[in-house]
């Protein structure tokens, strides 16, 4: 078998998660005996001082076996963090570059009136 045809057997089905520096990638795959399984891969972009870049990928693996109880922790745990946080974002005042981004002011307030609705059926 080509290998081209070994990369579109293993591939069966993808969707792309683009979350700013961070985008993630679902996969459906085959085994060699057919089963199918998913890997889940987390690639971040780093940008150099000199305009290049590069990319760190971490990779996990899911198989069927796992499927239910990792569904029931993911659950627990995403249930558990917007309950005692909200949905509210506050870890990027904690990155390197949030002080070039947004001065050296601690906080400010926008109002939101100055944004605007989207759907996602408009993108």
């Amino acid at each position: 078998m080509r290998e081209n045809d070994m990369l579109e057997k293993e591939e069966i089905f993808s969707k792309v998660l683009r979350a700013g520096r961070r985008t993630y990638f679902f996969d459906v795959r085959a085994t060699k005996a057919e089963d199918y399984y998913i890997t889940i891969t987390e690639s971040k972009k780093f940008t150099e001082e000199d305009g290049s870049f590069h990319f760190k990928k971490h990779k996990i693996y899911l198989y069927k076996e796992d499927f239910a109880a990792f569904r029931e922790i993911l659950d627990e745990m995403t249930s558990y963090v917007l309950e005692h946080k909200g949905e509210e974002v506050i870890s990027e005042r904690h990155q390197k570059d949030f002080r070039k981004l947004f001065g050296d002011k601690a906080e400010e307030t926008i109002g939101t009136e100055s944004f605007t609705d989207v759907s996602f059926e408009d993108i």
